[in-house]
């Protein structure tokens, strides 16, 4: 098997344990959705405690301790994808998969409207009719709901900032990832601790498998991530763009047909001006750097 196949299978493995993810968390309950946040925490902590020192990157992470700038903006990461786990959590958990799923699928254009707010950067003409489409399906769907989708805008958001950051600190994903959990786990730990001496915990009260379950957190966080990091050193990034509407497109699929949340005319004209949305940005950024590759090719052949 080729590299470039041994990186698709990796890439397709990650965004389809990600798009999993909503048969997973309803198994944890009747833990409740900070408590099982808590447990995530700690555990990808641990379990990304161990990989770097079975990966040998313990002086990498040593390297970004040693910089506050680092340490800042993976701290900023850490609010930020503690809010999303959260997020996601609760709304898998409060039937809510199919808005959930909106926030992955409406990320990567709120990705660049904060490229455009925090980094100045400038859309081009097609992007901006991308974004105005994406704006009208939130209009559509706030008035489906009766309120803006805040599960997905949350989520979009968030992941936003926290790729934002992540850029801009310019880190290993395994180092990265393990310290930014465990700028978080004391906290996660402390509230732990307060809901096993309020005997409130979920864990080992409903039978092993339910505290293994619970426990494999940090697992089921590290492997879709190690799966991803293998898969963007070996596929071009236009292919790993495609294949990250994985992960929504699973999530959508189960909450429409295995959850059977309610889906109206007026949600579905909704996600339908996402996806043409979404289109429209795909070829968008796909045709300009082709002529982005096309100049650079003509420059060096000059």
């Amino acid at each position: 098997m080729s590299d470039a196949r041994r990186g698709f299978f990796f890439g397709l493995a990650a965004y389809s344990i990600w798009g999993g993810f909503p048969l997973y968390f309803p198994l944890l309950e009747p833990a409740g959705a900070v408590e099982v946040l808590a447990h995530r925490i700690l555990w990808s902590a641990l379990t990304m405690g161990v990989l770097v020192v079975a990966l040998g990157r313990v002086p990498h992470v040593r390297a970004l301790l040693r910089s506050r700038r680092t340490m800042l903006l993976l701290g900023a990461a850490a609010v930020a994808i503690s809010v999303n786990w959260g997020t996601y959590i609760w709304g898998v958990n409060n039937g809510r998969v199919v808005e959930a799923s909106l926030g992955y699928f409406i990320n990567p254009l709120v990705t660049v409207l904060v490229g455009v707010v925090v980094l100045g950067e400038r859309l081009r003409r097609t992007q901006w009719v991308a974004a105005a489409v994406a704006v009208a399906a939130v209009a559509v769907l706030t008035v489906d709901y009766g309120h803006p989708p805040w599960v997905a805008l949350v989520l979009a958001v968030s992941f936003a900032i926290y790729g934002l950051t992540k850029k801009t600190a310019n880190v290993g994903a395994v180092e990265s990832l393990a310290v930014e959990a465990t700028l978080v786990a004391p906290l996660a730990a402390v509230y732990l601790g307060v809901l096993v001496a309020q005997g409130a915990s979920g864990f080992g009260q409903h039978g092993l498998g339910h505290a293994v379950l619970l426990a494999s957190s940090g697992i089921v966080t590290a492997v879709p991530l190690i799966c991803f990091g293998a898969a963007a050193t070996r596929i071009p990034l236009v292919t790993l763009g495609l294949l990250q509407y994985l992960t929504p497109v699973l999530q959508f699929a189960l909450g429409v047909f295995w959850f059977d949340e309610e889906m109206s005319p007026l949600r579905w004209a909704g996600f339908a001006l996402v996806w043409v949305a979404l289109v429209i940005f795909t070829v968008e950024a796909n045709n300009h750097r082709r002529r982005q590759l096309r100049l650079v090719a003509a420059a060096s052949a000059a």
